[in-house]
């Protein structure tokens, strides 16, 4: 079974026949300095591992980001439609293929997990997929070296996209 690339801009790669855990974790650092520019990022790559026919979720720390996230959802492209919810707590069930989360994720609920939360969930390590998200701001980037240096002690060395080093 072919493995997914959660790269926005490229296709998904093909099974190398190496079972890599660190294939499945990237850390995306974008140029943009904008919340909006993170959120759209996130709706690109929810987009594309849903059309690779995962479950994904979103994590996120406050209530009004979900409500962009699930507008942005909403609209992404206009002739296309992202089933998803918000969660709101643990004991919310999605029965969406896409979650939008105000709590932790449940590794055996979703294929991939979307990072825009200020906390790194517990047992990052057990989940299938994993991306981190960044826009190029010190405090968002701050956080999310902080999550990095958590996958690292954990075993996991992310697969960087920093889209700043593109010229």
């Amino acid at each position: 079974m072919p493995e997914n690339n959660l790269d926005p801009g490229s296709p998904a790669a093909g099974s190398s026949g190496q079972d890599d855990q660190n294939q499945r974790y990237w850390f995306h650092i974008l140029t943009q300095d904008t919340p909006a520019a993170r959120n759209l990022h996130a709706a690109k790559l929810v987009d594309k591992a849903w059309q690779q026919g995962d479950r994904v979720c979103i994590v996120c720390d406050t209530a009004g980001h979900a409500e962009e996230l699930d507008d942005l959802l909403w609209n992404l492209s206009p002739d296309a439609f992202i089933p998803h919810s918000v969660v709101p707590d643990s004991a919310a069930t999605c029965t969406d293929p896409v979650g939008i989360l105000l709590c932790p994720p449940v590794a055996e609920d979703w294929d991939t997990v979307i990072i825009l939360s200020a906390t790194l969930p517990a047992g990052a390590d057990r989940f299938k997929r994993l991306a981190l998200v960044a826009h190029n701001d010190p405090a968002v980037l701050d956080q999310a070296r902080s999550h990095f240096k958590q996958l690292r002690a954990l075993g996991i060395e992310p697969r960087v996209h920093d889209q700043r080093k593109r010229g």
